[in-house]
């Protein structure tokens, strides 16, 4: 029976170092899942540093889209202003049109000067002078309308080259709006790849944590079994420790009893005892009394 426990300890002592091993491996491979989950949470919060850097790049896009856009429509709207003011111009124009001379300008103002410097300088009767200033007025009235067509035209130039700045200003904007919103849309993108590869790796931490919960879970499983394992061999120790007890006290019983039988048998030839013979035949007196 002893050898059978004996063996059984040593047994379960092997079982122990199994599963001791199982144990201490489970909980290296749940300290390497924490890790691997912390490692993805570190990418995760610089992808979270990136998503907010892309998001004001965006934002400040978009607003840079905003501010070109209201520019180009103001620049359109006043251009479509200078266009009708052209328009009203050259109606202007062509209302003036029958009413130019056909004498230019500069005929005009020298026939204008000629008349005027000889109503100065000639000695001429009222009558005399009268058609002459006639003739003066109407030749005003038609250098008059030389100035005015002259003055639409500067005018309607002046327009011209305004409604064209004005385009080209528009052309400029709505090229550099298609390079903003053509950033934009890259900025997006690249945001919404970043969030997905935070979902991923959120994903992953997820399934890392999972992993380490159920690794823990084997690990307690495990060392459960190993607490066990040693509560049965420290009972069989107790028990072998027990019986090795009861086998040491028979064995003494049994030198004693052994030894008192000699005593007597010393006491009965009439022999000198020793005192550890007389205190043994002692204690039997004693222990047959009571």
């Amino acid at each position: 029976m002893t050898e059978q426990t004996e063996q059984r300890i040593e047994e379960l002592n092997k079982e122990l170092a199994a599963v001791r091993r199982e144990r201490d491996d489970l909980n290296v491979e749940a300290k390497e899942w924490v890790e691997k989950r912390n490692q993805i949470h570190e990418q995760v919060k610089t992808l979270q540093a990136e998503i907010k850097h892309l998001k004001q790049q965006r934002d400040e896009t978009n607003l840079q889209v905003q501010v070109l856009k209201a520019a180009r429509e103001k620049a359109k709207a006043q251009r479509k202003e200078k266009h009708e003011q052209m328009a009203r111009i050259r109606e202007k124009i062509k209302a003036l049109a029958p009413k130019i001379p056909s004498v230019g300008l500069e005929d005009l103002e020298k026939e204008i000067q000629g008349l005027e410097w000889k109503i100065q300088t000639t000695s001429l009767s009222v009558k005399e002078e009268k058609p002459l200033v006639d003739q003066v007025r109407v030749l005003e009235a038609q250098r008059a309308v030389h100035k005015r067509l002259q003055e639409l035209t500067e005018k309607l130039f002046e327009r011209q080259v305004e409604a064209k700045a004005l385009g080209t200003q528009a052309k400029l904007n709505h090229e550099k709006l298609s390079q903003l919103a053509e950033q934009s849309q890259k900025f997006h993108q690249k945001l919404m790849e970043v969030l997905n590869s935070i979902k991923i790796l959120r994903q992953s931490a997820d399934e890392a944590h999972q992993k380490c919960a159920e690794t823990h879970q084997r690990a307690d499983k495990t060392h459960e079994k190993y607490v066990e394992i040693q509560r049965q061999i420290r009972t069989l120790k107790q028990e072998l420790g027990k019986k090795e007890k009861e086998r040491y006290a028979t064995r003494e019983q049994a030198l004693r009893e052994e030894a008192t039988r000699k005593a007597q048998e010393k006491m009965n030839r009439g022999e000198k005892l020793t005192w550890d013979e007389f205190k043994l035949l002692t204690e039997r007196e004693e222990a047959t009394e009571h």
